[in-house]
């Protein structure tokens, strides 16, 4: 499958490593399960990486939709370096086709012009430092698409003590899976639903795929991860369907990965469906701590109880959230329970950031011309 774009022969164009040449003369991109088998001079379905000459090359190098400084909080990540702030960008296009995405702007643009701002990966880095960013964050859209770029700037920001964080649906081949995470300390990934119906008929994807990336992230890598499901009324909110995926969680993964229900909204091609009831999103939670996850949370909505950690030994509350400031910190020095002294899966600093619910939006140009 691919998409009908071309690639000008003005765009500026990197070179990649996951591809081979078919008989046909085609040349097919290995980068992820869709395999998507080009002519000369066209795109991928993801539209930024295509055929130029016989290689794949990446068009959106070095570019990216726009920076901002968020709460940690706001990927979701509740367990790695909680109330700290983290330098996002995304680039343009992805590797799925869903429905109800809710970037849709940033991830189904067809526009170059879309990539209004970049950088440097050592500009990137050098100013989230500046920022006082603990981490750099690839969001919005997948960074598995953008992957070189993405691992460039998680290089440059290890030289200088900065963390990288990976916002993806995990849909990614064996091998670059292997060089992909391990340049990322964290990861929040979209296990979309449950159902192989799902994938296919809602994001043109296959779950499987997105399972074997789960499990190699738990038992290859040192990488931090969490899940999060966006619960769409009629699609995948069934306590049936939570009971199944938070089961494999637990059997798959362990019960210590933290599992994100988040509240639906209308958008892109998912206009007909309502909101996400509360009431959903509690099944959900309760669900999957019923079947052992230790650390279940609620998202998109303001829930303070149901978006907040617990001990999952006595329920002493350990990091109280109310959207996305923090209002309490209940761990100690090494990251366990002040109460009991249970430790609490995650990576945590000596004491909690402050950088609270801001939202900071961020010009590359600015530093540029510093």
């Amino acid at each position: 499958m691919s998409g009908d774009e071309h690639i000008d022969d003005k765009t500026e164009t990197w070179p990649t490593q996951y591809w081979h040449g078919l008989d046909d003369g085609r040349v097919q991109c290995d980068l992820c399960p869709r395999a998507c088998k080009l002519k000369e001079s066209q795109r991928g379905l993801c539209f930024v990486r295509g055929r130029m000459g016989d290689e794949v090359v990446l068009t959106t190098y070095g570019r990216s939709s726009g920076y901002c400084v968020d709460p940690i909080e706001k990927k979701p990540l509740n367990h790695f370096l909680p109330g700290t702030p983290t330098l996002s960008f995304g680039t343009a296009g992805c590797n799925l086709a869903c429905k109800f995405c809710q970037n849709w702007d940033i991830s189904k643009s067809r526009e170059i012009d879309t990539l209004a701002d970049g950088a440097k990966p050592e500009l990137v880095a050098e100013v989230a430092q500046k920022l006082g960013c603990k981490s750099v964050a690839f969001t919005y859209n997948d960074p598995v698409i953008f992957m070189e770029y993405a691992i460039d700037i998680a290089q440059a920001c290890k030289e200088i003590g900065i963390a990288t964080v990976a916002v993806t649906a995990g849909y990614i081949s064996p091998e670059p899976r292997m060089e992909f995470f391990r340049h990322m300390d964290a990861a929040n990934v979209d296990l979309k639903a449950f159902t192989e119906d799902f994938y296919w008929n809602i994001t043109k994807s296959h779950l499987k795929d997105v399972l074997e990336t789960l499990q190699y992230l738990k038992a290859e890598t040192d990488t931090w991860f969490e899940l999060t499901t966006l619960v769409i009324p009629g699609e995948n909110d069934t306590e049936a369907e939570f009971d199944e995926m938070s089961a494999w969680v637990v059997e798959h993964l362990g019960p210590d990965v933290p599992m994100h229900f988040s509240a639906f909204h209308p958008d892109y091609r998912m206009m007909d469906k309502p909101n996400t009831p509360p009431e959903t999103l509690n099944l959900a939670r309760r669900t999957a701590l019923k079947n052992g996850v230790q650390h279940a949370y609620v998202g998109n909505v303001s829930d303070r109880g149901r978006a907040s950690t617990y001990c999952h030994n006595c329920r002493a509350l350990l990091i109280g959230r109310e959207r996305y400031n923090l209002t309490r910190w209940g761990l100690d020095d090494s990251g366990a329970c002040r109460q009991c002294g249970t430790p609490c899966a995650g990576v945590f600093d000596t004491a909690p950031g402050g950088w609270g619910a801001k939202r900071l939006p961020v010009r590359m140009a600015d530093f540029n011309a510093a």
